[in-house]
């Protein structure tokens, strides 16, 4: 496959990253890796069939997305983003992926849990 034709690192994050925000679960899922591994505040999941589980618990607490910034490299790419939830209006986040062919096999997800904090101690 010449250069020109291959899907970059970015593209695949920016790819994933529209399909999540759309709720869109299949299209998310054609992205990841059978074998990913993704690190977050909330643990260590494994697998996409976990990895598929929790995305899809995530579509009924998440609302919006709107991308930051975002950048990459030919097998790593970052995407700063701000979204939003049922209960908390503004969560700034980070994720980082390591791409092969074409597939996330490993993501880090840092994100503020302040905001959910605050509105667990108000409620």
């Amino acid at each position: 496959m010449s250069t020109s034709t291959q899907t970059t690192a970015l593209e695949v994050a920016l790819g994933f990253f529209d399909a999540w925000t759309h709720k869109d679960l299949e299209r998310s899922m054609s992205f990841i890796a059978d074998d990913i591994v993704v690190d977050s505040p909330n643990g260590r999941v494994e697998g996409a069939a976990a990895y598929r589980e929790g995305l899809e618990s995530w579509f009924g607490l998440f609302t919006r997305a709107e991308v930051i910034d975002a950048f990459g490299k030919e097998e790593t790419a970052v995407v700063v983003y701000e979204c939003a939830t049922h209960p908390v209006a503004s969560v700034p986040a980070v994720e980082y992926f390591a791409i092969e062919d074409g597939k996330i096999t490993y993501k880090r997800l840092v994100f503020d849990r302040g905001p959910f904090m605050q509105q667990s101690q108000a409620a």
